[in-house]
């Protein structure tokens, strides 16, 4: 297996070259996709909390059979549910997101309550050179409205990379902005959100660049892996 770091490039350089062309993909809206940890058992406790991604392509679960059932946040649900945690996994994510699409957004997604809020963006900013100080202002904005609506609501952030294309001095600034975001305004970052799926074809759909379904199920443990003491802290 080559290192997945290098994978990550390779298929991140794919990546933001379709979801850049998918604005028209809008799917999988706050209002309309929510999945509940009590689907199917009429006796099984309702949760009393909502965990909120936010996100691009790669959140609404692009080009997937079944986008309700297999995009990454569906997988995140079932994790929940298996943990036996009280939170309602709603997904937002709308394919061909830029971090200023999504800052015009958020007013409008957050009339749903929110506890924990997921937020991965940027990728697409990434691609067309967009300043790195223009999407970081533009995520900070988002964060700070979350903050303000929903002060008490625990923040994680996804961490992206873009490759080297973009010139060594953007490419690094861009990979910081995300642990600097996380640090400053006290979120959970998950390092690499396409850790070990990017550049691996058998993880890839046909276009070497969304996740399959059994990708989505990786991309989903990453997040899993900071996500769960998130919950499990917050959930009294």
């Amino acid at each position: 297996m080559i290192k997945h770091k290098l994978k990550s490039i390779l298929s991140l350089a794919l990546l933001l070259s379709v979801t850049a062309c998918g604005n028209s993909h809008t799917t999988q809206q706050a209002d309309n996709v929510s999945k509940q940890t009590s689907s199917g058992s009429a006796d099984a406790a309702v949760p009393t909390k909502t965990v909120l991604v936010f996100g691009d392509s790669l959140t609404a679960g692009y080009g997937l059979d079944d986008p309700e059932d297999d995009a990454y946040p569906s997988v995140l649900q079932d994790k929940i549910k298996d943990a036996k945690l009280p939170y309602t996994v709603i997904n937002a994510g709308n394919s061909g997101e830029t971090s200023a699409g999504g800052r015009n957004r958020i007013d409008w997604v957050l009339r749903q309550k929110v506890d924990v809020f997921v937020l991965e963006l940027g990728a697409n900013d990434g691609l067309r050179g967009v300043p790195v100080t223009e999407t970081r202002r533009n995520l900070q904005a988002i964060i700070d409205r979350v903050k303000a609506k929903y002060p008490d609501a625990k923040l994680v952030l996804c961490g992206m990379q873009i490759p080297p294309s973009m010139g060594k001095a953007y490419t690094a600034d861009f990979k910081a902005l995300f642990p600097e975001l996380a640090k400053k305004n006290n979120m959970t970052l998950v390092p690499f959100l396409l850790d070990h799926v990017g550049g691996i074809p058998k993880l890839n759909q046909a276009d070497g660049i969304h996740p399959t379904k059994e990708g989505a199920k990786i991309v989903a443990d990453n997040v899993w892996a900071v996500l769960q003491d998130v919950l499990e802290n917050s959930k009294g």
